[in-house]
């Protein structure tokens, strides 16, 4: 019997990438998924991509940097599932450079999605989970207890999206809400001006989406009673550049 079937996830930033391969595996399992993305026509288009015979996908636009934009999103997801038992915030970009070019925009840019839209989108959907004693994960990174030069913005914010997934695991236990962190290494995604599509030999020793959106699965099925908390993921060899 598969216990995921007929639940439902919303995903932030789940047009591409990490978020479309976590999309991809919850839609397999029978799991219907919103995914979110500040286009509207680019989450819809996703969506299609998305949807089988086995479980619905639905694009909406939101932009988690805009509190409103995530109760409205979480709103209509409700609306089409009627529930909500799984949240994962994915949605995240990254600005590099020395602090001398770093720039105040893309400070409060990277801060602004990275970090606090991780905190709306908790704040927006917090009483389906309670009502579902759902599952709620972040998208961290190994940037977020690896400090290196020219990170200072992308650092700070997954080093606090880190401790914040920490802090909410212990506020929500209580509540029967499972909270956890996965803290990716290199990611054949479009990141960073990346194109993984040109460069599939040159990808191909890191860690793809798919393998993500297995490891979610894996949470989901896991037994209540154990919560890993804070999963690091990395490639298994280095590249070979």
């Amino acid at each position: 019997m598969n216990k995921l079937k007929n639940k439902a996830a919303f995903i932030t930033g789940g047009s591409k990438g990490i978020g479309f391969g976590i999309a991809q595996a919850l839609i397999n399992e029978g799991i219907d998924v919103a995914i979110t993305s500040r286009s509207l026509k680019t989450a819809q288009d996703a969506a299609e991509k998305l949807s089988t015979n086995q479980a619905k996908a639905i694009g909406l636009k939101a932009d988690v940097r805009n509190l409103i934009d995530q109760q409205e999103a979480v709103k209509k997801a409700v609306a089409e599932f009627g529930q909500l038992d799984y949240v994962i915030a994915n949605a995240g970009l990254g600005h590099f450079g020395s602090i001398e070019e770093l720039t105040d925009k893309q400070w409060r840019e990277t801060i602004d999605t990275n970090l606090s839209g991780v905190f709306y989108t908790i704040k927006s959907s917090l009483s389906e989970l309670k009502k579902s004693e759902g599952y709620f994960i972040t998208i961290s990174s190994l940037a977020g207890t690896n400090f290196f030069a020219g990170g200072s913005a992308y650092n700070a914010s997954k080093f606090g999206l880190t401790g914040f997934t920490q802090s909410v695991m212990l506020d929500l236990r209580n509540d029967g809400i499972s909270v956890s962190t996965i803290m990716p290494g290199s990611v054949s995604t479009h990141f960073n001006g990346n194109n993984p599509e040109e460069k599939k030999e040159d990808e191909a020793w890191k860690i793809q989406i798919e393998d993500i959106g297995e490891l979610v699965v894996d949470l989901f099925k896991m037994n209540k009673r154990t919560l890993p908390s804070k999963i690091e993921i990395r490639p298994s060899q280095p590249s070979k550049k």
